[in-house]
């Protein structure tokens, strides 16, 4: 495997706004009568909501794929373009190393203070859900654990810049990539509703921790993914 040298480390920052409830769940071993079907994933430390950035990772990759695939079904992900590898990283046939670090995205202070005490689990509340059974008609309900509209998560996102060249080409597909999540979902029952998200309150922020010149324009990328935010979905 060869590596690419890197000239910096760009941090990019912003915040993430739930414009609907959602359900990234958890493993749930033990589930005593009467306790929540489907439990979300939580901070072991803390116990409040996080969202992985493997969720974030997986589901914009695979967004990302669909749009810039030239065929009706979905190729493996060795098929995927060099765009998307250099950013999200390739295995086969070539292992190629991720250009982006996805950070877990954690509940912010302002929506702890705003949801402690009000809602019916520990800042997550509970959505029954049904299924009806078509041949009996006998009802089948569950209860899902969901972080309610309106909370807010940090959103962090590391970016080792290797090319100055192919940098502004890389955030107008990070751009893309949010672009497809506004009008997509994260998360379990997105048909149903759950988890449409909103991004916004980019920063940009080279880190300068290599000492190696280099030349950017950080306006234009904040910019770039500013434009984002015009595809926010209104509900």
């Amino acid at each position: 495997m060869s590596q690419n040298t890197i000239l910096d480390k760009i941090l990019i920052k912003g915040k993430i706004k739930l414009l609907t409830g959602l359900h990234i769940g958890a493993s749930n071993d033990f589930a005593p009568i009467g306790a929540v079907d489907s439990i979300i994933v939580r901070n072991p430390i803390d116990k409040r909501p996080i969202i992985p950035g493997s969720t974030l990772k997986g589901k914009m990759r695979n967004l990302l794929a669909k749009a810039n695939s030239s065929s009706p079904i979905l190729d493996s992900l060795k098929k995927d373009s060099e765009e998307i590898k250099r950013l999200f990283g390739a295995s086969s046939p070539e292992i190629i190393a991720s250009r982006l670090q996805f950070c877990d995205s954690f509940l912010l202070e302002e929506s702890v203070e705003e949801l402690k005490d009000k809602t019916d689990l520990y800042l997550t509340e509970i959505k029954f859900e049904n299924t009806i059974n078509r041949t009996t008609a006998v009802a089948n309900p569950r209860q899902l654990e969901r972080v309610p509209m309106g909370a807010e998560f940090s959103f962090s996102l590391i970016y080792n810049l290797e090319d100055e060249v192919e940098l502004y080409e890389d955030f107008e597909n990070i751009s893309k990539g949010l672009k497809l999540l506004h009008m997509d979902y994260i998360g379990g029952s997105g048909s149903r509703g759950y988890g449409k998200i909103q991004f916004y309150n980019f920063s940009v922020l080279p880190q300068n921790i290599t000492n190696k010149s280099y030349e950017i324009d950080v306006n234009k990328l904040q910019q770039i993914l500013e434009e984002s935010e015009e595809y926010v979905l209104s509900l």
